[in-house]
């Protein structure tokens, strides 16, 4: 199904008049049963979708929370297949909830365009965020994802003027991710009156979906993105809760779904 998993669940919550609770955690942060646990529980905590991390060493976009989410997850030896082996293992079970990657260039370099692509949509991956991937360098990437059907999703920022849209727009699929502000994820917080119009412009010129990330942290500010943006995408606030059960010498599985469901249900319920 690939991108058609997207587009009909933005479909079907257009209908319903909500927003898209999206949820990233980092794959293999914790052990291979935590992990499966974690992934497995989100859609019943409310995620709509899923953003799933994939570990990189150098992660530009993400503050000290998902830094260190990679960190552990790089010592475990996690890497691009490992990632692909846990949405394998997903969509044994679930077949319905889309699963984005989001991740680097370097390994999809290493392993070249069209193998990754074609492993990624064999394990049932839906789209893809590269990070440092400018629009004019990613042809290739694009040429390889459309021909599995997976959907190349581009960010746009504060400081993306007319004509950048423009290019940024071109060969996106499935949603635009807007990046609320600028800096890393987990440092400052979104202003919400700053990205109404913001998501309003960039909604139109592709006519696809708004996905608001970076600067969401509390169920409050999510549910004030959610009445403007087409979706609400929350990570570091969910990645926190493993860095906070290591602290405690607790299990993360519990903590982290507790709190994608309190994100999720102030999304859904925010148009209401």
């Amino acid at each position: 199904m690939t991108v058609c998993r997207i587009d009909d669940r933005f479909a079907a919550l257009a209908r319903e008049n909500r927003a898209a609770f999206v949820a990233y955690v980092m794959a293999g942060d914790q052990d291979a049963a935590a992990d499966a646990s974690i992934l497995s529980g989100l859609p019943a905590a409310g995620a709509d979708l899923i953003e799933l991390g994939m570990p990189f060493s150098d992660p530009m976009a993400d503050g000290p929370t998902i830094q260190r989410a990679a960190l552990r997850s790089l010592a475990l030896g996690v890497n691009v297949a490992g990632v692909l082996d846990l949405v394998r293992r997903f969509r044994e079970a679930d077949q319905t909830t889309p699963i984005v990657l989001m991740g680097y260039l370097n390994p999809l370099l290493s392993l070249g365009y069209e193998p990754f692509a074609a492993a990624a949509a064999a394990a049932g991956v839906d789209g893809l965020i590269v990070v440092d991937c400018p629009p004019e360098e990613s042809e290739p990437l694009a040429d390889a994802l459309e021909a599995h059907d997976i959907a190349l999703i581009r960010l746009a920022a504060p400081t993306t003027d007319e004509a950048r849209l423009a290019i940024v727009a071109r060969r996106t699929r499935g949603f635009v991710y807007y990046v609320s502000l600028t800096g890393v994820t987990g440092v400052l917080e979104a202003d919400v009156e700053a990205i109404a119009p913001m998501a309003a412009r960039v909604r139109a010129a592709r006519g696809l979906p708004v996905a608001v990330g970076f600067g969401i942290r509390t169920p409050a500010r999510a549910a004030q993105i959610a009445r403007v943006a087409d979706g609400v995408v929350v990570g570091s606030a969910l990645v926190e809760q493993i860095d906070l059960a290591i602290a405690q010498k607790r299990d993360p599985v519990s903590k982290v779904l507790d709190t994608a469901a309190s994100l999720a249900q102030a999304v859904h319920s925010a148009r209401a």
